[in-house]
């Protein structure tokens, strides 16, 4: 598996036009995760064609200008903002003699750097080991040698397949340890919604602002820096509104396009605390002109773990790029749909925090009725029944 890149490698970017309207949101996006992982950005190459080369992605002449800018660039490593087949990557490695690394590998080199917590950590190794199998094929020779000789004679297994298998051995210890704590969170997360408490988790594209928006409310210090997938373990918080009591608030790891499938699947038990939530806090960064693609990326990865039929409310941030004034939006039956706020200035944080209230009794009020039809309920089962003669 590629290693980490350390701090300041330089590294050279490459993004292709497959006729995509956004290529510049996606260079941008290709920078700040390289950024973000440590990595020094010294050149860009662009290309547009109709459709990948299957040998090398790019094809020969794009390859040679990717060359070019590596040995210009004294570049340790190539980013590809798209996602490699293990023989496009072996081919571009050999032909460029530096590592290549696609987008799937440089956002799980992210999680890798960010994680902190024992199940954090284990959620990113499971997602690296299941991206690694795809890469156990041939083309290392050490992989490709029959095992043999005195003391290591046996049933004939190549080291490649020995490799696959200590692989799925690991990979099964590990979704079994993620079983278990996925299911102890599961028993704290029920007994919380068993109460009236209202449960809010915050989701959004990453860098939208989630986590300076969870400590301005909680002052909570979660850690929060302009950078992509700055929060990977989910933190939960009580906060205490007049008129409205407690409310249980979570911050959640932030999405992004083309999120890897092996890093939702890995990060689901993470992912529930969205899932299970009465009320998702949609945090926008308003000053972006990619929020429309950025809200729809959301959307789709909270369709993708069950949560795209809960309720949302949607806080506009960052309106101090945008000078927007704070304010409250209501959709056609009167609900709060969207809150305008500036979690780094402060401006509207209180109109959100009446917000939360409104939503915090709306639970409270549906809750007492629901109690009170079981009531009636019982009353009725047990009401002594007239006699008629």
């Amino acid at each position: 598996m590629n290693e980490r890149p350390a701090a300041g490698e330089r590294a050279v970017i490459v993004q292709l036009d497959f006729g995509q309207p956004d290529l510049e949101d996606q260079l941008e996006e290709v920078r700040l995760l390289t950024e973000s992982a440590g990595g020094l950005v010294v050149a860009e190459v662009r290309g547009r064609r109709h459709s990948p080369d299957p040998k090398t992605f790019a094809g020969k002449g794009k390859v040679d200008e990717v060359g070019a800018m590596v040995a210009a660039g004294a570049a340790d490593l190539v980013i590809f903002n798209h996602e490699l087949s293990p023989a496009q990557e072996r081919n571009l490695e050999r032909i460029l003699k530096c590592r290549v690394i696609d987008r799937t590998s440089l956002i799980l080199d992210i999680f890798a750097l960010r994680a902190s917590s024992a199940e954090g950590k284990l959620q990113v190794e499971l997602a690296q080991l299941e991206h690694l199998s795809t890469r156990l094929v041939r083309g290392w020779t050490h992989l490709e040698r029959q095992r043999g000789g005195i003391g290591m004679r046996g049933p004939g297994e190549t080291q490649l397949e020995t490799d696959r298998r200590l692989l799925g051995n690991r990979v099964k210890l590990l979704k079994d340890r993620l079983d278990k704590l996925s299911r102890q969170r599961g028993v704290q997360r029920k007994a919380r919604m068993r109460g009236d408490v209202l449960n809010v988790s915050l989701v959004g594209y990453t860098n939208a602002g989630k986590s300076t928006l969870f400590n301005a409310l909680t002052h909570a210090g979660v850690y929060a820096a302009d950078q992509l997938f700055a929060t990977l373990d989910t933190t939960s918080r009580k906060l205490w509104i007049e008129e409205a009591g407690n409310i249980v608030i979570s911050d959640t790891v932030g999405f992004i396009r083309d999120l890897p499938h092996s890093l939702i699947d890995a990060f689901h038990a993470t992912l529930e605390a969205a899932a299970d939530a009465d009320l998702l806090l949609h945090v926008v960064d308003s000053a972006s002109h990619a929020r429309d693609e950025q809200m729809s990326e959301v959307n789709q990865v909270l369709e993708e773990i069950g949560a795209d039929n809960l309720r949302q409310l949607i806080a506009w941030n960052k309106i101090d790029l945008t000078e927007a004034q704070p304010g409250v939006e209501r959709d056609e039956y009167g609900n709060i749909a969207r809150v305008r706020v500036s979690a780094r200035t402060g401006e509207g944080l209180e109109l959100l925090r009446e917000s939360l209230a409104e939503y915090a009794r709306i639970k409270a009020e549906a809750r007492r009725k629901a109690i009170d039809e079981v009531e009636r309920d019982l009353q009725d089962e047990y009401q002594p029944k007239s006699r008629h003669p």
